[in-house]
């Protein structure tokens, strides 16, 4: 029995219908010839052609099959047009012909003509949206604009369907941290229109289209995913979303997110590369203006502030206005900007727990991380300042820095804010390559709260700095304040442990060959390592294997200061530092 194509249910005679004539005719060539006659084309003119056809052996299949496509071409330019003018009285026509051929659906031959009528429907019958998905093959070939239908009310297939875009997404953000063929910031250098332009957006987009529900839904899925996993990569995906939207100028999705103006705003800051004084202000006019009853803007204002891009560009000119302030010579506590940037700063760090636990309030800033910690950070900058002058004057003795108190301690062992200000303050001084304010404090960020110094976008940062501080791995205090006391300890963790690797990859021929064979043992040995992770070390292996040192002519030794500063004293991670943050709980990372 031939398979129902639903012909029959439009008038069309099918092969069923010839079967029974035949069966039940006493002569099956004059059922066949009525057959013809009532199905055939109906026009005196081509029965006048047709014997000339059989002549030139032209089968009547093929003449039917074209005869057939140029109906359907030109049918679907027909509802191409009706669609575009838009009007009730074309969009009625369209729907009156749904009607009549969707029970044909199931030929291949027609489908496409009920596809089009479909695509060009603003709202398609509920009962036809259910055939589609209940078949898969008709779900599979059904335009974007259809689906976007279906989907609307069935949230669990819509998240499949984004799923794998999700998962994508991740793994491009992961191989722009980990990738070791470049020494430069490879992941915060993009571009963030450009970034926007990326394939898997791009997808996610055309899923969306301009349905608000189906916007919604996609936000509602990176709450979750965000909450589920503390991968700030989901709030990222947040920001660039709503921003590519931005860029499309679909103002039906961007007039309903409450966070449009304000995310716009700290996208100019990351294109701009700064968060300047009128931004500033813009910035702080949003937070102030959240109204009673509508605290749970907080969250997603949270997630914005979150993303990593936005976070790295506050703390950069969060870095900026202290040495501001060193120049000035005037107190953190004094700069309102300072303090918004503090602010944004605190609100992205508390994300997580403000949308987990649904207590939509800023977190509150104690006056004496104005007045002490961020004071002492002021103050190791001036004495920075003072080392680097100190050190051009010949026959001056450098001395190294000192070692930070209990206070500094307490401050970023218990405080997110805190941890961030001093990570960035070591990543400065390791981009000034101020190796002696490197080893002091580096070491210390393994007591940070919640483990922030080892997060991917961290480490990555601080390795290209390292890497092009490459010279220095010459010095036995920065090899051991980098790698024994800071890297090495945690390079259990997969993720730190990629880090290591991409700053090995362009430090090695700088380090004493007995220490790196040492060091690529420890950290390789009796570890189940994934196939990327095993990859990368058979590439670091082969890179020092066949490295050959260059031949140039050693330069002059030179007679600075510099090269007779004794080394400093131990970082106070060590000793009372160990003993001072005892107890405290450490959780997991990110």
């Amino acid at each position: 029995m031939s398979k129902d194509t639903g012909l029959d249910k439009i008038g069309i005679a099918t092969g069923t219908h010839l079967n029974i004539a035949l069966t039940t005719s006493a002569d099956p060539l004059n059922a066949i010839q009525e057959f013809q006659n009532l199905n055939g084309i109906d026009a005196e003119s081509l029965k006048i052609a047709l014997p000339f056809l059989d002549l030139h052996g032209i089968k009547r299949l093929t003449l039917n099959l074209c005869i057939f496509e140029t109906i359907r071409e030109r049918l679907l330019q027909k509802i191409a047009e009706l669609a575009s003018s838009n009007d009730p009285e074309s969009i009625q026509k369209l729907e009156t012909l749904l009607d009549n051929s969707f029970p044909a659906i199931r030929n291949k031959d027609i489908r496409p003509v009920v596809m089009a009528v479909m695509k060009h429907l603003p709202k398609v019958k509920e009962e036809y949206l259910q055939q589609l998905l209940e078949d898969k093959e008709l779900y599979t070939e059904a335009a974007t604009e259809v689906k976007r239908q279906i989907w609307e009310n069935n949230q669990s297939l819509f998240g499949d369907e984004v799923q794998p875009l999700l998962a994508q997404y991740l793994k491009e953000k992961e191989w722009s941290l980990y990738r070791h063929d470049s020494p430069g910031l490879t992941f915060f250098s993009s571009n963030p229109k450009l970034r926007r332009q990326k394939a898997t957006l791009t997808q996610l987009l055309e899923m969306i289209g301009s349905n608000v529900k189906l916007y919604d839904m996609v936000l509602q899925f990176l709450r979750t995913l965000f909450l589920r996993t503390r991968n700030t990569h989901y709030c990222t995906l947040r920001v660039e979303l709503l921003m590519a939207i931005h860029d499309l100028e679909l103002n039906s999705i961007c007039s309903k997110d409450p966070c449009h103006k304000f995310t716009w705003c700290v996208d100019a800051c990351i294109r701009e590369k700064t968060v300047n004084a009128m931004r500033s202000r813009e910035l702080q006019g949003f937070l102030d203006s959240v109204k009673k009853g509508q605290e749970f803007v907080l969250g997603d204002l949270s997630m914005v502030l979150s993303d990593p891009y936005a976070l790295n560009i506050i703390l950069q000119s969060l870095m900026k206005m202290l040495q501001n302030c060193v120049n000035t010579d005037t107190l953190p506590r004094d700069n309102p900007d300072l303090q918004l940037l503090c602010r944004m700063t605190a609100l992205g760090l508390n994300a997580w727990e403000m949308i987990d636990s649904g207590n939509f309030k800023e977190p509150k800033l104690d006056p004496t991380f104005f007045t002490k910690f961020l004071a002492y950070i002021v103050t190791l900058m001036a004495e920075d300042q003072v080392r680097h002058f100190t050190g051009k004057i010949p026959g001056e003795k450098v001395l190294p820095p000192s070692l930070p108190p209990d206070m500094y301690a307490n401050w970023i062992s218990l405080n997110p804010l805190a941890s961030m200000v001093a990570m960035y303050y070591c990543l400065q001084c390791a981009r000034m390559k101020d190796r002696l304010a490197v080893i002091q404090i580096l070491p210390t960020l393994i007591h940070c709260e919640n483990d922030r110094a080892y997060s991917d976008t961290f480490l990555h940062c601080l390795a290209s700095y390292l890497i092009h501080m490459k010279e220095d791995f010459q010095h036995g205090e920065f090899c051991t304040a980098v790698l024994d006391d800071f890297f090495v300890p945690a390079s259990s963790r997969e993720h730190v442990l990629r880090h290591l690797l991409r700053l090995l990859m362009h430090v090695h021929h700088r380090l004493p060959r007995a220490r790196l064979d040492s060091l690529l043992e420890e950290i390789t040995l009796d570890k189940d390592l994934s196939d990327s992770v095993r990859s990368t070390v058979e590439t670091l292996q082969e890179k020092i294997s066949t490295f050959e040192p260059s031949t140039c002519p050693s330069p002059e030794k030179i007679d600075s200061p510099l090269m007779s500063v004794p080394a400093p004293t131990p970082a106070p991670h060590r000793g009372t530092f160990d003993n001072m943050t005892k107890g405290f709980p450490v959780p997991e990372i990110w």
